[in-house]
């Protein structure tokens, strides 16, 4: 008798070969058009409403696809990869999505006509190589000790897209001046720009060219008491994160009191505790003293009749940059080896003054003249929260994208000119080739179109004509030696022409173009290798258990 083959018996569904290729395709192409519109500098907007009905209106990728709860595994992927961009550049995130799923639906046609996924992946893994040494060789400027103006030219080149587009001369130097403050070299001698020692304060009024960079780090609260002083200098400053109130008895400690005076040297006890930490803290010298927890009222008065000034409930990240910039060494406990309570004057921080200041509604306190790291602090000013949320994201966008710049001294032309360029690259790559990958290496040219085409539509521009045009101009710049200058060509979107971008001033950092090719192709790879989706059903019986 003949066994009948039987496939297991799973529970649940089970999908597999084209069927789940053309299904993850489709989900990619869904997540891809959500964000495709808000490409380039005449980029729409979207409007984001959660399920407390939070608004958030937004035009960058990666905070779009955050705030999607995208539930299919594939199009997850993408999600992933623009958090992944977001992570490693700082910009580009919708760029790195649009060409992912466009490099997907190719490869989704060519396994339709009988090509196995493996060359198609062997193909792209190949083009992406070629891609990126092409952009390193022939695209990539080495822009020579940066002058101001190439910095302010990217960071300009990242806000187009954005809301701050308009003042985009305004913000640009400002991103500049922030970043170059910032300027740090570690213990290897490398120079490093730590984005993270820039402070972004959001206050609520004046106009959005009324934003100004602070040197100093800027904390969003005021002083404790308002007996204290405004100023401090010099500022000697603990960094504490522990209680500075009352000492509680332990939560099930009993105390069996005979005589009620006791009770009472017991309170007095719990009092004089806090009042010796203070004196123990005045004593080493401070002068400013930064608590993430809370400070009890009757605490406050000993630094009010020192003349200190104390803060109270700080964000633990800006007591870690403080401490950082002033050389200071957070605290959790006074507690050292012995059982007994001391602190040390070599814990402390330094910086040349302390100040409270007013800025619009709110009191900030700015810690000026830091010992170790310069910190600067951008105080945005602007109509409305969703305003002020959109400007910060693209300042980080700015701010990332002009450090990427300065420590890899290496920029090319923005507007689609280096896809243009690699495509009519690769493709002529491909005619060369006689494998099978020279179908995949075509298709991954022809994707490679997707950008300046969208940026084209998104502009109300013919993206035909625009797009062959370009392309003619690149193949001019590859194959005639005398040409190469027009290497640089890409789209101008508000007079709907193509011009030299290099001249123009829109470069972008190379390392950004070169980690959109790499993240895409191996988000594509990735979703490409899937041929089989099995979902398991929620068993019935656990539940019932």
């Amino acid at each position: 008798m003949a066994i009948a083959a039987q496939t297991p018996d799973i529970l649940g569904e089970r999908q597999y070969g084209q069927d789940v290729r053309t299904q993850n395709v489709v989900a990619c192409q869904a997540v891809s058009n959500i964000v495709k519109s808000s490409l380039g500098p005449v980029g729409l907007d979207k409007m984001l409403v959660d399920d407390i009905g939070d608004v958030t209106i937004t035009n960058d990728g990666a905070t779009i696809l955050k705030m999607l709860e995208v539930e299919h595994p594939a199009a997850k992927v993408l999600v992933e990869l623009a958090e992944l961009q977001d992570r490693e550049v700082g910009d580009g995130t919708t760029s790195v999505v649009i060409v992912a799923a466009e490099l997907l639906k190719r490869a989704n046609d060519l396994v339709r006509n009988k090509i196995h996924p493996t060359s198609i992946i062997s193909g792209y893994r190949l083009a992406m190589r070629e891609a990126c040494k092409y952009v390193d060789e022939k695209l990539a400027i080495k822009v020579e000790k940066l002058g101001k103006d190439a910095l302010i030219n990217c960071a300009k080149t990242s806000m187009s897209s954005k809301l701050i587009a308009r003042d985009s001369d305004f913000f640009g130097n400002l991103v500049v001046d922030a970043v170059l403050a910032i300027k740090t070299t570690n213990a290897r001698g490398e120079i490093k720009y730590p984005i993270k020692g820039i402070n972004i304060l959001k206050a609520h009024g004046k106009s959005a060219k009324d934003s100004y960079l602070l040197n100093g780090y800027a904390l969003n609260t005021g002083r404790a008491a308002q007996g204290m002083p405004l100023r401090v200098a010099p500022a000697r400053i603990a960094c504490l994160d522990f209680n500075l109130q009352k000492t509680k008895m332990q939560m099930g400690v009993q105390v069996l009191v005979s005589d009620p005076r006791e009770l009472e040297k017991i309170r007095q006890r719990e009092a004089d505790m806090t009042k010796e930490r203070i004196e123990k803290l005045l004593k080493a010298g401070a002068n400013v003293v930064l608590t993430s927890k809370g400070i009890d009222d009757m605490a406050l008065k000993y630094f009010v009749e020192a003349g200190a000034i104390a803060v109270r409930r700080i964000r633990k990240e800006d007591l870690r940059h403080v401490a950082k910039a002033t050389g200071a060494t957070m605290v959790s406990t006074f507690a050292d080896m012995e059982g007994e309570e001391t602190f040390d004057s070599s814990l402390l921080g330094y910086a040349d003054e302390v100040v409270e200041e007013r800025i619009s509604d709110d009191d900030v306190i700015l810690i000026k003249g830091t010992k170790t790291t310069s910190a600067v602090s951008l105080i945005l000013r602007g109509a409305n929260d969703h305003m002020l949320d959109e400007m910060e994201r693209a300042l980080h966008d700015a701010l990332s994208i002009v450090k990427r710049t300065l420590e890899s001294n290496v920029v090319v032309a923005g507007g689609g000119a280096v896809e243009a360029a690699l495509s009519v690259y690769l493709e002529y790559l491909a005619t060369t080739l006689g494998s099978r990958e020279q179908l995949a290496i075509a298709e991954f040219a022809e994707s490679l179109l997707i950008i300046p085409k969208v940026l084209a539509v998104n502009a109300a521009k013919d993206a035909t004509e625009l797009v062959a045009k370009l392309r003619a101009y690149h193949h001019t710049a590859q194959t005639k030696a005398d040409k190469q200058h027009l290497s640089s060509m890409g789209l101008d979107l508000s007079k709907g022409t193509i011009r030299n971008n290099l001249e123009a001033g829109v470069i972008e950092p190379a390392m950004s173009k070169v980690k959109i090719l790499q993240f895409a192709t191996e988000a594509a790879i990735t979703i490409l290798r899937i041929d089989d989706m099995i979902k398991l059903v929620k068993d019935e019986r656990d539940n019932e258990e």
